[in-house]
């Protein structure tokens, strides 16, 4: 994606999405290490896709990006992981909602006051909670296209994620990652 096209702002709820595909594991977390710097308190990312489509891998990244030397995986018994940031005073919350059936069972486990709060949220399997998700937010759909590739397409809500996703555009422009 060395030649990447400036994104269209036009209302606060529609901007051009970026489309893209990784190759590998490591692209797709290198991916999510671009995309980490970006991100601010408060911040919500939903993650689309079916099993092995890439959700943890693309995880592991964002926290990779955002200085975490643990380990990230997924919580999908446990539901939601956090993590303390360097230099933060925010957390970043890995919220695994496979084993979640419904927005009201995700109400009633207290997900809105990690979704809410201060914390950069990633949320897997967030089709299972639309009805409870903040309305600005970046949507974030894999699908798995082989052993190691994997498409990708990023869609900004609001105003706040229309910036996101232009600023996201002009470092993929600059990196080699698609190359």
């Amino acid at each position: 994606m060395k030649n990447a096209r400036a994104i269209q702002v036009t209302t606060p709820n529609t901007v051009e999405p970026i489309d893209m595909r990784t190759h590998s594991a490591q692209q797709t977390q290198q991916f999510g290490g671009l995309l980490a710097p970006l991100l601010r308190s408060g911040d919500v990312i939903c993650l689309e896709g079916s099993l092995g489509a890439g959700k943890t891998c693309l995880t592991q990244g964002i926290g990779r990006g955002l200085g975490i030397t643990a380990s990230i995986t997924s919580p999908t018994f446990v539901i939601v992981h956090e993590y303390g940031l360097p230099q933060r005073p925010y957390r970043l919350y890995h919220i695994d909602l496979y084993r979640i059936e419904s927005a009201a069972e995700a109400s009633a486990t207290g997900l809105e006051d990690y979704i809410f709060g201060d914390g950069i949220c990633v949320i897997e399997w967030a089709d299972r909670i639309v009805d409870i998700l903040p309305e600005d937010r970046l949507w974030i759909t894999m699908s798995y296209l082989g052993d190691s590739e994997r498409q990708l397409s990023l869609r900004a809500q609001g105003w706040r994620y229309a910036e996101l996703l232009q600023q996201l555009a002009d470092r993929l422009g600059e990196s080699s990652l698609l190359a």
